[in-house]
């Protein structure tokens, strides 16, 4: 099965993940990237079902209203039931660092604001220890060289990506390097740094599900609340 397949086959899964919660008065959140288009493109078939979606970048918004579907803002929306989103590497403790396609702060806002997050992933970004994917941070452009400076502090090798704007106004620096042994802690570490919006890491909300495609199909595992 091929990387596309693969995205086609998780995004499939996660749709039947959340069929029961597909229902009248529901808002779903949305997240953002190339398996979450997958995932967008499936539930277009049961727009019917659920009033509307809260998304997690502009991108989103707009494919989402493409197949007719409602977006809500998360301030008229209010708590959510489900969330979901790919991510760019994730652990066995369900820890995630997101944020390739830039968008980690309004993914982390609805993150935070649902019930459940599903994280939707192919088998290539399950890792045993995060890191080996640089650390996305949304930067406050005037702050770039204060964060930068931080980030070296804490052994990262931070670059601004080039030619790049939040949908937020903001820089993103991808940080090669860091120690993220302990995903909670860094989280809360990295965004003590002045001039920081919010970083990668998902790990003082990580995902609640996760689906991984592999060749074999869809595995699906659960986060040890404990």
């Amino acid at each position: 099965m091929d990387q596309a397949s693969k995205k086609q086959a998780v995004a499939a899964a996660a749709v039947e993940q959340i069929r029961e919660q597909l229902v009248r008065g529901a808002v779903i959140g949305v997240g953002t990237g190339s398996t979450a288009n997958c995932f967008i493109d499936l539930l277009a078939d049961h727009k019917g079902r659920f009033d509307a979606a809260v998304a997690s970048s502009n991108a989103t918004a707009a494919r989402l209203e493409g197949h007719g579907i409602r977006v809500l803002d998360l301030n008229e929306a209010g708590s959510l039931a489900v969330y979901v989103d790919g991510a760019d590497e994730v652990d066995v403790g369900l820890n995630l660092i997101k944020g390739g396609g830039g968008a980690l702060t309004r993914e982390k806002i609805v993150a935070a604001a649902s019930e459940n997050f599903v994280c939707i992933v192919d088998d290539s970004k399950c890792v045993d220890v995060l890191g080996a994917f640089p650390l996305p941070l949304e930067v406050i452009p005037m702050a770039r060289e204060l964060v930068m400076s931080g980030l070296r502090d804490f052994g990262g090798q931070p670059q601004v990506r080039a030619g790049f704007v939040t949908d937020n106004g903001n820089l993103i620096v991808d940080t090669k390097g860091l120690d993220l042994r302990d995903p909670p802690a860094c989280e809360r570490r990295l965004n003590d740094l002045v001039g920081v919006v919010c970083n990668g890491l998902f790990a003082l909300r990580p995902a609640d599900v996760l689906l991984i495609a592999g060749a074999a199909g869809v595995e699906r595992r659960l986060r040890n609340r404990s």
